[in-house]
């Protein structure tokens, strides 16, 4: 593992570079703890790379205690496109089928963070939630949708201020079951 002390001041090294690059003084009095500032908020950002989501999951895996479906919806997230390295967020919902197991709720959203966190594409995003919960909790079927907003669309290129993209996966008796699809879609949509 790197030290986290290098890192940030070997980021904050390559940001008062392109402050320099884009034609601003880094020394000037905003900017002068800017490289420094902005290298600290981009390793936290990207923490992600820096856990497991299966170890964080296996931190409170309980036996089944019976509900059909589970779900947590709206669990908010901040990514980073990694095409252009501009922001997207937005919120996933998350449900499943248990199998023998449960999950302690909060572990769904830190699954969600780890994966967030690091340079990503939404599609993907959703796709490595869906495969790390049904992989780990070995559940009868796994459904995420996640809703974002991407900075890359609003604020750069074709500037649509009021873009969205919803994406979907899902496994397991989701991916046999029409009904379960639509049943897990009601009960995310009120």
């Amino acid at each position: 593992m790197q030290d986290q002390d290098m890192v940030i001041e070997e980021i904050a090294r390559h940001y008062r570079a392109i402050i320099e690059l884009i034609g601003e003084n880094p020394d000037r009095e905003g900017l002068k703890k800017t490289p420094v500032r902005a290298a600290k908020a981009l390793y936290y950002a990207t923490q992600g790379y820096r856990q497991d989501a299966s170890e964080v999951m296996k931190q409170a895996i309980f036996e089944y205690a019976g509900s059909r479906m589970i779900v947590v919806r709206d669990i908010e997230f901040y990514s980073f496109c990694e095409h252009h390295i501009l922001p997207f967020f937005g919120k996933i919902s998350v449900g499943y089928i248990p199998d023998g197991n449960m999950i302690g709720l909060s572990k769904l959203a830190r699954v969600v963070n780890v994966y967030a966190r690091r340079l990503q594409v939404q599609e993907r995003l959703t796709a490595e939630v869906t495969r790390e919960i049904s992989r780990t909790l070995g559940a009868k079927g796994v459904m995420v949708v996640c809703r974002a907003e991407h900075l890359c669309m609003k604020m750069r290129g074709v500037e649509k201020q009021d873009s969205s993209t919803v994406t979907m996966d899902y496994d397991g008796v989701f991916a046999d079951d029409a009904s379960l699809r639509q049943e897990f879609l009601s009960l995310i949509d009120n």
